[in-house]
């Protein structure tokens, strides 16, 4: 294992390695390279931590805008990106929960609308000049890379879902990409900050990617019919649908299409693992 090296200066929004300098009733006094010195406060102090030791710590501002010291790491550090839940509204800004004792700042001009105490935003996180303090921003910039270059139609990717919109849901592929999972191609739940395995249906000439959590061709019948299967296995083999059943039904028990569903009920009947009747699908004796 490498000897830790302890940073040259204080970096706010980031890990610093410091060494532990002196003990205080308040806490413990910790030191970069250059002489600067911050206060990790007694709550996050451990009998561990003896003077000369070098220590991983995460530095933010208080609720006096004073540099301070945590062993805490939040959800995201300076030029992170992530999905956060809002906590609390003013009259000049918000602020939502990224895991620290002091929730951070999203003022105002940072948000593309009113932000509303309980919903969940995309976020990263800087440094305002002004204030000398951590904020959030939902004005990102220029967050995507705009030539696809390795990636292709049918190919799994992770998608970050990002944003609701009227058409779907806004992604981030692979960590760099712009791509869109669309409304009518969701049969299961989907929250903000979740990270899903996608396909790709489309890459458009401006380089966004349209989605789909639907697996291509014979593999997705494959695995719609494996869901199928294992919640007949666990109602006891009987489960009152068929090809007949409502499709916003099929959407709520099965997660799929109808279409999708029936083509799976033929499959499966076809390698007579189940048995369709008028009052529900079987499995196969």
């Amino acid at each position: 294992m490498m000897n830790k090296r302890q940073s040259e200066y204080l970096e706010l929004g980031k890990i610093n390695t410091l060494l532990i300098d002196r003990h205080t009733p308040h806490g413990v006094f910790v030191l970069s390279k250059a002489g600067e010195d911050v206060l990790l406060p007694q709550a996050y102090v451990t009998d561990e931590m003896a003077d000369g030791l070098l220590i991983d710590l995460f530095i933010y501002t208080d609720s006096q805008d004073r540099p301070v010291a945590t062993t805490l790491k939040p959800k995201a550090m300076l030029g992170e990106f992530g999905v956060f839940e809002v906590v609390d509204t003013t009259s000049f800004g918000a602020f939502v929960n990224w895991g620290l004792p002091k929730d951070l700042l999203v003022p105002n001009k940072f948000q593309k609308s009113p932000f509303k105490i309980g919903e969940k935003r995309f976020l990263k996180i800087i440094y305002d000049n002004k204030t000398d303090r951590l904020i959030g921003s939902e004005k990102i910039g220029n967050l995507f890379e705009r030539k696809v270059l390795d990636l292709r139609s049918k190919q799994e990717v992770s998608a970050l879902i990002i944003e609701k919109t009227p058409l779907g849901f806004k992604c981030i592929v692979e960590e760099k990409y712009r791509g869109l999972l669309y409304h009518n191609e969701i049969f299961e739940s989907i929250d903000l900050g979740d990270t899903k395995t996608a396909y790709i249906k489309n890459i458009r000439a401006d380089g966004n990617i349209d989605l789909t959590l639907r697996q291509p061709n014979n593999k997705q019948i494959t695995t719609l019919c494996d869901n199928i299967l294992k919640l007949l296995q666990s109602n006891v083999g009987m489960m009152p649908y068929n090809y007949k059943s409502d499709a916003k039904l099929i959407k709520e028990v099965f997660s799929m299409s109808k279409k999708d569903f029936k083509k799976a009920l033929t499959k499966l009947q076809d390698e007579r693992k189940i048995k369709v009747q008028e009052n529900g699908i079987y499995i196969q004796d």
